[in-house]
């Protein structure tokens, strides 16, 4: 009788630890832009209220991993994972649904009722096109102009600090280029109702088997996975669903020694806004569980929630050899870019972003055509040299892509070196030639004058680094 009373006693006492839910609403304040009539360039910033059903509401925590190879990003998510938790322990008690994130991490929860609640998801009746998939861009990003150079992958470290955590990393036996292995600690996961999944699909059955129509985004790292994984912001927007960014539960990566040579905060800023251009509206954490809006102790700016830089980006010889510029290919370089090619070696590179879908994969070899009139040219793909087949053909040069270099559905980098001629540049796009299948690669590449090893491949892959301006589909 005993034990049955003291069973009995402990099952009371971990039924009031779960915290009953409040049915309730999100009373939110969505920041978004409108382009102002007539202007260009021009946009205003506008709040409209909406208010929210907490049972068709979800949270999803994007990427909030337990160890990450910037040591900088470590300490900003240290600084907000506290008020992150906060945000999601109140979201949960009103009723809404808490879906946690942490891509490439699933193996460490493989048995937690979580993860295994998001893989029993019934499968939705339709599925949208590509949900499994990265998303690097959305049809009103088309015109748009990226406001940062992310493309050194984002870390702001001192290279000897960065040096001494990649150290450190190692000792604890972690891969230094990818050492996360689960969601931090710091954010509490509830095994009785919250989901764990980093698949498009399985967070697509989830909102849809609940009913869910409003989400609202947090994590890191804004300009990379929070925008662009399969259960990122893109994806949702274009799919139909109301999505906003929580902004202030964010950050992003970016290196101020890249163009627009701002501080990190200031680079927080223009990407928000560009996400209130282009992708969907954004709110802050004080919605939810009152006071401030969070802010970085090191952020010390007089001047904050940024929309756009007023100086136009300064463009001379040197940028041109330390870093990588916009260029339109076809299109005659002007007398900057070829001042920087002969004060360098003599060679001129380029490079853009490919997304090659797997159906194209099957229409037989695939080539890449150039044309650069008399010059040589020499050509990659996600950092493999590509073989010239049969040398030049009406000044075109074919290049042989393998099915092993490239990474079908997903974001393939292609990169170019044209030295010699009388000006090393293109006479017509080059093109993807896949059987009678032709992708013309004409318009926004990227280029850069002299010669270093690091031109053939970025840091991190394509998908992280390249801006959706210089993405061919």
């Amino acid at each position: 009788m005993m034990k049955t009373v003291s069973a009995l006693t402990g099952l009371l006492a971990l039924a009031f630890l779960v915290e009953p839910v409040v049915p309730g609403e999100f009373t939110l304040r969505l920041r978004y832009q409108k382009r102002t009539a007539g202007e260009v360039d021009g946009f205003q910033r506008l709040m409209r209220v909406e208010n929210w059903d907490a049972g068709a509401t979800a949270v999803i925590v994007c990427d909030v991993w337990d160890l990450h190879h910037c040591l900088n990003a470590v300490r900003r998510l240290k600084e907000f994972g506290p008020r992150l938790n906060e945000v999601l322990v109140e979201a949960r008690r009103r009723g809404a649904t808490i879906i946690h994130s942490p891509s490439d991490c699933m193996e460490a929860y493989r048995d937690h009722p979580a993860r295994r609640r998001a893989m029993a998801a019934p499968r939705a009746p339709t599925l949208p096109q590509d949900i499994e998939n990265w998303c690097s861009r959305i049809p009103p990003e088309e015109q748009a102009d990226y406001p940062i150079d992310q493309s050194d992958g984002g870390a702001d470290d001192l290279p000897k600090e960065h040096a001494a955590w990649a150290a450190k990393l190692k000792e604890m036996g972690r891969n230094p280029q990818r050492p996360w292995r689960a969601q931090s600690s710091m954010i509490s996961i509830d095994p009785e109702r919250d989901y764990i999944s980093d698949r498009g699909d399985e967070v697509w059955n989830v909102l849809e088997h609940r009913g869910i129509r409003n989400l609202i985004l947090t994590g890191v790292h804004t300009n990379m996975c929070v925008l662009g994984r399969p259960f990122g912001l893109r994806q949702l927007a274009r799919n139909g669903k109301n999505a906003v960014l929580m902004r202030d539960m964010t950050d992003t990566m970016y290196n101020p020694k890249r163009w627009p040579y701002v501080d990190h905060f200031t680079a927080n800023d223009l990407i928000v806004s560009y996400i209130e251009r282009y992708v969907c509206p954004t709110v802050t954490s004080d919605q939810l569980i009152g006071g401030q809006p969070f802010r970085f102790r090191d952020d010390n700016r007089n001047m904050r929630d940024i929309m756009a830089l007023a100086s136009v980006p300064r463009r001379d010889v040197d940028l041109l050899t330390s870093t990588w510029s916009p260029v339109t290919i076809p299109g005659p370089l002007d007398s900057i870019a070829r001042q920087a090619i002969r004060e360098s070696n003599g060679a001129a590179w380029y490079r853009c972003t490919v997304r090659v879908r797997r159906s194209r994969m099957g229409k037989g070899p695939m080539q890449l055509r150039v044309e650069t009139g008399t010059s040589r040219v020499t050509a990659w793909c996600n950092g493999h040299p590509l073989k010239s087949r049969g040398g030049k053909l009406r000044q075109t040069t074919v290049f042989q892509l393998e099915p092993t270099v490239l990474t079908p559905d997903d974001v393939n980098l292609i990169v170019l070196r044209v030295q010699g001629g009388r000006e090393p540049g293109f006479t017509a796009a080059p093109r993807l030639v896949a059987g009678d299948q032709t992708m013309t690669l004409g318009g926004r590449w990227q280029f850069r004058a002299g010669d270093s090893p690091s031109f053939l491949n970025m840091p991190l892959p394509a998908r992280f680094g390249a801006s959706p301006e210089i993405l061919f589909e």
